[in-house]
């Protein structure tokens, strides 16, 4: 099986995160990740086509956001909170925050 590419968080740009931020479904999978610490992408999908989640995902990991690994058959993501809290600090949690207002 290839490798999942992941890029270092020192070369994910505020507008990469903030883009993988801005739609609903992929905040939805970030608070997840939040709650739960991590998940496979089947538990996260929501009943959404894999196509369309996949793209999701990818988004998800060029922001910096989500690192997911293989299990198996499985595909295991959890949030990159430390290393995002590092490079842009308090924006998670402020995103994170916004959402749960909104609820």
């Amino acid at each position: 099986m290839r490798a999942i590419p992941h890029p270092a968080l020192k070369d994910v740009t505020l507008a990469q995160v903030l883009y993988a931020l801005s739609d609903p479904v992929r905040l939805g999978v970030v608070r997840q990740l939040s709650r739960e610490g991590q998940a496979t992408c089947s538990a996260l999908d929501g009943g959404r086509p894999k196509s369309s989640m996949s793209h999701h995902f990818k988004v998800l990991r060029e922001g910096g956001l989500v690192f997911t690994r293989t299990d198996g058959p499985a595909h295991l993501n959890e949030l990159r909170r430390d290393e995002i809290n590092e490079r842009f600090p308090g924006l998670l949690d402020a995103v994170l925050d916004a959402a749960r207002q909104q609820d």
